[in-house]
């Protein structure tokens, strides 16, 4: 039986960085290392962080496509239903279904789901809302809306040791490591 893993009252490591190009350096070097529970904070996307995070695609644009889909089709069934099977109504000889006419109707519906898809799918991506992250006690993390650099470990990571992890991003070249706390 294995001992129970000592509580740790670290939230974990937070690393700060002069430039974007500093960040990618250190991202790699992270991922190298192998830590699985780490993020970096920018206050501009950073063109290249994703394969130095070593990311998957997102899954956004499938979930768009998906309720766009439903919309379409969505539309169309019930557009074709009402007018050819429900209430069919014969005006001036024209076909029940009267496909070019619905064209507008089923643009919108399609439009508005897959709107509503990308909006819940990158809330639901993002395990959104977080109303507060241990981050925002620290003071120097201030700075990522204006003009920081961060990479965050968790202390939660297997890898996780507090100044083994502190001597990694002290040799990746960031400028100011943090102890951030759980509490």
């Amino acid at each position: 039986m294995k001992a129970p893993k000592p509580v740790n009252t670290a939230f974990g490591l937070l690393a700060e960085f002069r430039h974007p190009g500093d960040l990618i350096k250190a991202a790699k070097a992270v991922r190298k290392a192998g830590y699985t529970k780490w993020d970096t904070y920018s206050p501009f996307p950073v063109h290249g962080m994703d394969d130095a995070m070593g990311l998957k695609p997102s899954k956004l644009g499938w979930i768009v496509l998906g309720h766009g889909m439903v919309g379409l089709t969505g539309a169309l069934s019930l557009l074709i239903w009402t007018s050819s099977i429900a209430y069919p109504i014969n005006i001036s000889g024209k076909p029940f279904a009267n496909i070019p006419s619905y064209i507008p109707v089923v643009f919108e519906l399609t439009v508005l789901l897959s709107a509503f898809g990308a909006v819940f799918g990158m809330f639901f991506l993002n395990n959104m809302p977080k109303h507060h992250n241990k981050l925002f006690n620290s003071e120097r993390f201030k700075k990522v809306t204006d003009d920081g650099f961060f990479i965050a470990i968790e202390a939660e990571d297997d890898l996780y040791h507090e100044t083994k992890t502190a001597q990694l991003l002290q040799e990746a070249g960031a400028v100011h490591i943090e102890p951030i706390s759980a509490e």
